[in-house]
């Protein structure tokens, strides 16, 4: 059997578990709004119809950047739950806008690259490997820095930090919208693209090259709390309850999450 078949056996036990979880504390219905980091996405995609059919609560998600979701809390943008990097809850909490005590750790992701479906892996195997690549491309891909999305910005200073801040601003296009940076890769507009690899290999339109080497490697930590002055903030609890849980954690590992 291939790998692919255990992986999607492994997340229907772990889901499957979730919904067991959920029905243990059935409350009144509620709908439950959260402002998440986009890295989050394909997993919830998976666990969030298990828990709103166990619990009868309703939730809706407001995707983006970390740096994006993390701003609108902070304006006081009405929510219930909030899943931003653990430094931004930590701030978050700092600043009175995420409930003290209520950050639960969720997962990390690495940087990856990706490249158009079909198309040969670029050599990433070491940071010398990885600079000759960058150096060689014809056009990388990332989200746009300006909102805020970390991976862009970390590998500006990555580019900096190897010399070859210059060679790539002109071949860099920074995108505006999410969908687009899949979307011209998988078209071969763009030769490179990075993400974090949560989200990569959840597109079926483009091919995971890997991760960045190890000694360039940077890991977002996903982290979630309950927003102060949520009008469902037991509901939240109950939310975050379940997406923490053992088997939620074996579902994110199974979508690229360490």
């Amino acid at each position: 059997m291939s790998r692919s078949f255990f992986i999607s056996a492994k997340l229907a036990a772990a889901i499957s578990c979730l919904s067991l979880i959920a029905s243990a504390n059935v409350a009144p219905a509620a709908e439950i709004k959260v402002l998440s980091g986009s890295a989050m996405q394909p997993v919830m995609n998976e666990l969030i119809p298990k828990f709103e059919q166990s619990s009868g609560h309703k939730v809706r998600f407001d995707y983006g950047t970390v740096g994006g979701m993390t701003d609108r809390i902070q304006k006081g943008e009405a929510a219930d739950v909030g899943i931003v990097s653990g430094p931004q809850i930590a701030l978050l909490e700092k600043q009175g806008k995420i409930a003290a005590g209520s950050r639960v750790d969720l997962a990390k992701t690495g940087v990856g690259i990706f490249v158009r479906k079909g198309a040969s892996k670029p050599d990433i195997r070491s940071v010398e490997a990885f600079k000759r690549t960058m150096l060689a491309a014809k056009s990388i891909g990332y989200n746009d820095p300006a909102a805020g999305a970390p991976v862009s910005l970390y590998l500006l200073g990555v580019f900096e930090r190897l010399g070859i801040a210059a060679e790539m601003k002109p071949k860099t296009t920074a995108f505006k919208q999410r969908s687009e940076r899949f979307e011209a890769v998988a078209r071969g507009d763009v030769e490179i693209g990075f993400n974090q690899i949560s989200e990569i290999v959840a597109v079926p339109s483009v091919e995971f090259a890997g991760p960045l080497p190890p000694e360039i490697q940077n890991y977002t930590l996903l982290s979630a709390g309950i927003v102060v002055g949520s009008k469902q903030p037991e509901a939240a609890k109950a939310l975050i309850q379940f997406i923490s849980s053992p088997a939620a954690i074996a579902a994110m590992k199974a979508k690229g999450f360490e």
